[in-house]
């Protein structure tokens, strides 16, 4: 992360006077950052990006001469910048593909709001310090790492009359789309459990990820609804304005978010709630992800008697969630990005005291 005596450099990116104008009042009425420069369209972003070497760029991603995807991919190939696309809620489903492109996070427009101020600046103090790597112009997606799983004998230990014997959570912030992204293709199109997933996410940008994961992926992705009852195979997204749980009799039940609420969605309030109706039932993975949501939630599962991965330091954006959970004692084990799809495949097919003892033996 950025040392507090340093000052943060940002180039703002927009076509927009207006917009630019009112990111660099917002910018520059916080102690510790500057905006070094404003370019207009994604060329100049892409030169001064080289020249001026900023610690952050935000990025808009409808702009003249060169988009802000075409910008963004430029950057990243010839050396990477911490990018934050900064979008209409419109654009949401182009913004996750930004993400493919090496950007690190999405937030809306920011308005003249402290609350929005707010947040946009504590996106800028965070992505500032992440580290960003120069890489190929082609990147991970659902045909880079080809994956084939045998479904699990049915009855292998005893069916579910719902069709499904486990409840998959994954957990994750800063830095999660990209994970998402990386590990729900590589699951078989017969993933047999529910996968249910709360990621922190600005408002209005949610059916944009899904849409976007959706177009990934084999298995069927959705924004969870009231009420509707759990299915194997499909993927269920907590929308932001609301947190996702699960009742006693497998349905989706959405809790109003409160002003007093940290993090939208609760990554917690899920993950307690499968451990609590679910238990060695249940499957808890933990992302990528600032702050400590999720972290008491893994410990619930884990003590229930679930299973409880989690995403390693190397391949994360951001190692603080996953690293709370892990402190906490919550979580049985820690792999890479790249290995999560395939131990999912196979702690859904066995139970969870023959995984755990698989672990206790060391045998991997």
């Amino acid at each position: 992360m950025n040392p507090s005596n340093r000052v943060i450099r940002v180039l703002v990116a927009d076509d927009s006077s207006l917009a630019r104008g009112l990111l660099r009042a917002i910018l520059e009425d916080e102690a510790g950052i500057e905006v070094i420069a404003e370019a207009r369209h994604g060329r100049e972003a892409v030169e001064m990006a080289r020249d001026l070497k900023p610690d952050i760029i935000t990025m808009d991603l409808n702009m003249p001469v060169m988009d802000g995807m075409q910008a963004i991919s430029e950057i990243m190939h010839q050396k990477a910048i911490p990018i934050l696309v900064v979008s209409n809620e419109s654009d949401a489903e182009k913004a996750y593909e930004a993400l493919r492109l090496g950007a690190l996070e999405v937030i809306s427009k920011p308005d003249y709001t402290p609350e929005q101020a707010a947040e946009f600046i504590a996106k800028i103090r965070l992505l500032a310090g992440v580290p960003v790597i120069t890489h190929l112009r082609r990147r991970w997606g659902p045909d880079s790492v080809p994956f084939v799983a045998e479904p699990p004998l049915s009855g292998q230990y005893g069916a579910a009359p719902r069709g499904y014997n486990r409840v998959l959570v994954i957990a994750s912030s800063t830095g999660g789309p990209q994970a998402l992204a990386c590990l729900l293709p590589k699951l078989s199109v017969n993933f047999p459990a529910p996968i249910l997933i709360a990621q922190h996410i600005s408002d209005g940008f949610v059916e944009g990820m899904v849409h976007w994961l959706g177009s990934l992926c084999q298995l069927p992705v959705k924004v969870a609804q009231q009420g509707e009852v759990l299915r194997p195979g499909q993927v269920y997204v907590s929308p932001s304005e609301q947190h996702l749980t699960l009742a006693a009799n497998h349905s989706v039940t959405l809790i109003e978010r409160q002003m007093s609420d940290i993090y939208r969605p609760s990554c917690d309030l899920l993950l307690n709630s499968v451990a609590r109706h679910c238990g060695a039932d249940a499957i808890g993975l933990i992302l990528t992800g600032m702050g400590r949501d999720g972290a008491a939630g893994m410990l619930a599962m884990y003590q229930a008697g679930g299973i409880t991965l989690a995403q390693d330091e190397a391949s994360s954006v951001i190692y603080g969630m996953n690293q709370e959970a892990v402190n906490r004692g919550g979580v049985l084990r820690v792999l890479p990005l790249d290995a999560l799809a395939d131990e999912l495949q196979r702690v859904v097919s066995l139970p969870a005291s023959v995984y755990r003892e698989h672990l206790t033996r060391g045998e991997s």
